[in-house]
């Protein structure tokens, strides 16, 4: 996923144009990346599987939880 091409959309389907949505868009996902990375890295050192890691990250980014879904 590349973030700097990623066009961001409402759930209607609109565009997200404004420049300093995006910009924090991008910085909470680089963030992110950088902290999975880390991760990642850590459990390889340690000895733990790659696929495993990988999957226990993923699970955790199913289990997030929109507080904001019935809100209008």
């Amino acid at each position: 996923m590349n973030t700097l091409t990623t066009i961001w959309k409402t759930p209607a389907g609109d565009v997200i144009a404004c420049y300093e949505k995006n910009k924090v868009m991008k910085e909470n996902l680089d963030e992110v990346r950088q902290l999975c990375q880390d991760v990642l890295e850590d459990a390889v050192l340690m000895g733990c599987d790659e696929k495993q890691v990988k999957m226990e990250l993923t699970s955790l980014i199913n289990s997030l939880i929109n507080p904001y879904k019935n809100s209008n």
